[in-house]
């Protein structure tokens, strides 16, 4: 008998979106590194592309995380 059992976390209720096979699970039926979520419901978990895109634009336009201006390699 194995001392450490692998386990897969997740609860019922608990929707993921799928990066490999670009699809939306119930609970984590993929490895952790190929999904996004949890999301606390199927309709959120379908727009997770598009939820990633959004919030991406918004740090990329952040004054606070944007230091392009304080480059080393601008002399």
């Amino acid at each position: 008998m194995a001392l450490f059992k692998k386990r897969v976390a997740g609860k019922p209720g608990e929707w993921f979106y799928c990066l490999q096979h670009k699809k939306v699970e119930e609970g984590p039926e993929c490895p952790s590194k190929n999904r996004f979520g949890p999301y606390p419901s199927r309709e959120e978990a379908a727009h997770a592309m598009e939820t990633a895109r959004e919030r991406n634009l918004e740090w990329e336009t952040d004054p606070k995380w944007h230091d392009a201006g304080k480059r080393d390699d601008e002399g």
